[in-house]
């Protein structure tokens, strides 16, 4: 895929930062947004260097509109194109029903959901034949295994519905839209020796975390040209944990 532009919100660390690393190995040249951890951004920014890809790190809330845009504006402007978004960017309130405020409703819709729709909507048209739209979902679309999750499973659930809308939209154009739900996964934001760890590993078919990798692997296989007939499409990268 030499010559060929992905940008992955929410690059920085985790799942995005495996994503850009695994497109970058596999030719892309590598756009990521971030928003807090500058020294993070700049170290995943060297890595793909390191590969002998080009690569961009552009400080933009997906929760922000205008910096939602400005993101793939940027990486269009810099690195020439764009063929490859991963909507990855995302944040997570749990906690009771009756604990959620009005300011958790927002944020988290304004990221997961609005954010991921305006990005897509630029990245769209910028994109020729051949385009990729990857969304990282999350496994409780498929499964809520228990209370606290309202929110967060709401805002990702609706991220099913734009990827489908997504395909249909864009089919005529040859572009593809497809989701990636991720179960429980080692990342410093979920880690797999964290307190919270034993019940979510339990919940798996597996009996265990997966690795950021792993995500990655299902993300890049999307982006290539062996998923150029997959669109609309939904896959779970859980280890059972919706079996």
């Amino acid at each position: 895929m030499s010559g060929s532009v992905a940008l992955v919100t929410g690059g920085s660390r985790g799942i995005g930062a495996a994503g850009a690393l695994r497109l970058a190995r596999d030719g892309y040249d590598v756009a990521i947004t971030y928003v807090n951890d500058a020294q993070a951004a700049a170290e995943v920014v060297g890595k793909v260097e390191a590969l002998g890809r080009r690569a961009l790190a552009v400080r933009a809330d997906a929760g922000e509109a205008a910096q939602a845009v400005a993101a793939v504006e940027e990486t269009v402007r810099t690195l020439g194109r764009l063929d490859v978004l991963v909507n990855n960017a995302g944040v997570g309130v749990l906690g009771p029903l009756d604990g959620l405020g009005l300011a958790d409703v927002d944020r988290v819709l304004a990221v997961n959901v609005r954010g991921a729709f305006l990005t897509a909507q630029a990245a769209a048209g910028r994109m020729g034949r051949g385009g990729r739209i990857i969304t990282i979902g999350s496994c409780m679309t498929q499964r809520v295994p228990g209370p606290g999750g309202t929110l967060y499973a709401m805002s990702k659930a609706a991220l099913i519905g734009l990827t489908k809308a997504l395909a249909r939209e864009l089919g005529e154009r040859g572009i593809t839209a497809n989701i990636v739900h991720p179960g429980p996964v080692d990342t410093d934001m979920n880690p797999a020796d964290g307190p919270y760890a034993d019940p979510q590993r339990a919940l798996t078919a597996l009996g265990r975390y997966g690795a950021p990798r792993e995500v990655a692997a299902v993300v890049a296989f999307l982006a290539g040209e062996g998923a150029a007939y997959v669109t609309g499409a939904e896959f779970a990268v859980d280890g059972g944990h919706a079996a």
